[in-house]
């Protein structure tokens, strides 16, 4: 069940550097209209209680401090980063043009299936990029994957496939699989190559070394092909 990453130690920090007292704190946070009681804040720096996500924001802004530092923890979810950037689940949803009930399900699984526009209007919304998006999903290894079947054998069946987990146009993805596939087709044609030739065994263990990093920096090496589109997408034209 969901709840929102609170650390008791940061509030009563960031109340103490303030010098307010819990009374203090919720009559700020009644003038900025969401009114609790001081004991609720209490309860909040002793750990019984958790803040809900608008409490949460108010108390941030009350204390002077980024929403995070209340959070305890860097971002690393989609409910995380949502926090960190003081939105709502409905205003998130209003924003990128989702029923609520549709976004909440998608964050609490953490299983994004938005549309193209959703998506990247997910990412200027979260302050995030594409690429970065991927990786909150935990999708890095099914796009490794995909390149590494595709730069050893048919790689324009991958085309389509990968575009969907990027979120990248087709067309991007088709020019940095075939130089990926180019690339990597180089390193056998050089190993063989040296084999058939029999040349000493430094040099082939040199180009084996060389696939293998080549092979490790794979995905690193995409989104340096695919550019600025992963890291800051644009709108298409006309959005909505």
């Amino acid at each position: 069940m969901y709840s929102t990453p609170f650390s008791p130690v940061e509030a009563r920090s960031a109340r103490a550097r303030m010098g307010l007292t819990t009374a203090q704190v919720a009559q700020s946070m009644a003038a900025c209209g969401t009114p609790v009681h001081p004991d609720l804040v209490a309860a909040w720096e002793h750990g019984s209680r958790l803040p809900s996500d608008q409490q949460l924001f108010t108390l941030a802004d009350v204390l002077w401090c980024d929403t995070t530092a209340l959070m305890g923890v860097e971002p690393r979810t989609l409910a995380e980063y949502r926090l960190a950037r003081q939105l709502t689940v409905e205003r998130l949803a209003y924003r990128i043009g989702m029923d609520p009930h549709e976004y909440r399900a998608a964050e609490a699984a953490q299983n994004w299936h938005g549309d193209t526009w959703q998506t990247r209007a997910l990412v200027e919304a979260l302050g995030l990029s594409l690429r970065k998006l991927i990786g909150i999903m935990d999708r890095v290894d099914e796009l490794a994957g995909h390149l590494r079947t595709a730069i050893g054998g048919r790689w324009k069946v991958h085309v389509d496939p990968v575009a969907e987990i990027v979120v990248v146009d087709a067309t991007s993805v088709g020019d940095a699989l075939r130089t990926m596939h180019a690339e990597f087709s180089e390193f056998s044609e050089r190993y063989m190559g040296h084999l058939v030739a029999l040349n000493d065994d430094a040099r082939l263990k040199e180009i084996t070394a060389e696939r293998a990093a080549y092979l490790t920096r794979l995905v690193d090496h995409f989104w340096e092909l695919i550019g600025e589109a992963g890291e800051a997408p644009p709108f298409p034209t006309g959005g909505r």
